[in-house]
């Protein structure tokens, strides 16, 4: 695959990050009943600085869990015999608003396994999702709550999202 461009840098996404946390307080007026779960990999530092960015707004520190959704996936053949997961909740799920955050939606596969796992382990009072990227392309009726940013592909194209803590730098990276 060939790089055909940077779509954002460093700055571009601290700033996306900022504002998906001005809106996700703005949307739940408690700070205190936000928790904010990554999706492995990239979804776990999002959440973080999603976290950090929380805590500068409303002075609130908002716990993070961790969700591996690997034994839910529906297209890995292996997961479905056996139902492996991840789940390192400091946190009961009930009766709070649950951010699941990903980097990239793309077919909404890995969103439903996600809510698979989750409510496997609780009932929230209400599930949203932030991504940093909306690519298209849903094969389910799935939509996140805070975007981003919206970028149309095509089938044959590939969204990189790459993080200081997980790639070494921070950008977005369209390739085809």
């Amino acid at each position: 695959m060939r790089r055909k461009a940077v779509l954002y840098d460093e700055n571009t996404l601290r700033r996306s990050i900022m504002r998906i946390a001005h809106e996700i307080t703005e949307k739940n007026q408690e700070a205190d009943t936000i928790c904010l779960v990554g999706v492995k990999t990239r979804g776990i530092p999002i959440a973080k600085r999603l976290a950090e960015c929380i805590y500068r707004i409303e002075g609130v520190h908002t716990p993070i869990g961790v969700l591996d959704i690997t034994g839910f996936r529906d297209d890995i053949e292996d997961s479905k015999q056996h139902k492996r997961f991840e789940l390192q909740l400091p946190f009961s799920v009930e009766n709070k608003n649950v951010i699941l955050v990903d980097d990239v939606i793309y077919t909404g596969r890995t969103v439903r396994a996600a809510l698979d796992c989750l409510v496997y382990h609780g009932r929230p009072m209400t599930v949203q999702l932030a991504v940093l990227v909306d690519r298209g392309h849903r094969e389910l009726p799935i939509r996140p709550d805070y975007v981003g940013k919206n970028i149309p592909t095509s089938k044959n194209e590939l969204i990189k999202v790459s993080l200081t803590e997980t790639d070494g730098k921070d950008c977005i990276e369209l390739f085809e």
